[in-house]
């Protein structure tokens, strides 16, 4: 039996493009490598800094560089591509053109899939940090509108510590202040809409605090770590026999 090479690393399944940042990231964010129970890829877009970001759209002069940085990873080796900002889905078509192997912008995707697996009188709630950010223009352009599939956006408070650590990209954190957060901002929501049938994160950096947010809503949580290890899974397929 042959084995071929071509690459110089080996076995890291998924590359993640992420943000030039300097907030910790806890065990459950996506920059945190011990999230995953497999090694993954990381390459950092230097100077896509939060605030680039997170707008009605992305600055459009960061579409080459996260290119640049998507096609160095398939370079490199990986099977597919993720990213570490669901505000990134406006990128979707452009990144998926730019390479040959899957790429997956955003945790926004998974809302038409949700939808169809929930009760269809029940709602799918967008948590996220800055709700009058996130517009029909994020949701085109991975694929669906919000004139098909009942979502309700729900961000955070606007003095809320949760955004002023990640978007504000402070160097330290409390997670138990963050927790507390995540568990008020389900409640309130819950409260509001107890029609919600399931809870979409677009927020990456929510991730550590899904089971947390699941304990009070009692409905199924997606995020993008859910479809990291979903599409890991499908570009290295289980051997059954």
């Amino acid at each position: 039996m042959h084995v071929l090479g071509g690459t110089t690393n080996y076995g890291q399944d998924i590359g993640i493009l992420m943000l030039d940042t300097v907030f910790p990231r806890i065990t459950g964010d996506i920059g945190n490598a011990r999230t995953y129970p497999f090694p993954v890829r990381y390459k950092i877009v230097k100077n896509a800094f939060t605030e680039r970001i997170m707008k009605d759209t992305p600055e459009p002069e960061l579409l080459k560089p996260f290119i640049e940085a998507a096609q160095e990873l398939e370079a490199e080796g990986v099977k597919a591509i993720t990213t570490s900002c669901g505000f990134l889905a406006p990128f979707q078509r452009e990144l998926a053109d730019a390479v040959n192997i899957p790429v997956f912008t955003s945790a926004l995707m998974l809302v038409p899939l949700v939808h169809t697996l929930i009760n269809r009188n029940k709602k799918i709630a967008i948590f996220t940090e800055r709700a009058k950010y996130m517009n029909e223009g994020h949701f085109n352009k991975v694929g669906w509108s919000s004139k098909d599939f009942p979502v309700i956006i729900k961000g955070m408070h606007a003095d809320a510590v949760f955004p002023s650590v990640f978007i504000g990209n402070k160097r330290s954190m409390d997670p138990e202040i963050l927790q507390q957060e995540m568990e008020e901002m389900t409640r309130e929501h819950m409260k509001a809409h107890p029609e919600t049938g399931a809870i979409v994160f677009e927020c990456t950096n929510m991730g550590p605090f899904a089971s947390h947010v699941q304990e009070f809503a009692k409905v199924p949580v997606f995020g993008i770590n859910q479809l990291v290890e979903y599409i890991a899974s499908v570009v290295n397929v289980r051997t059954y026999y």
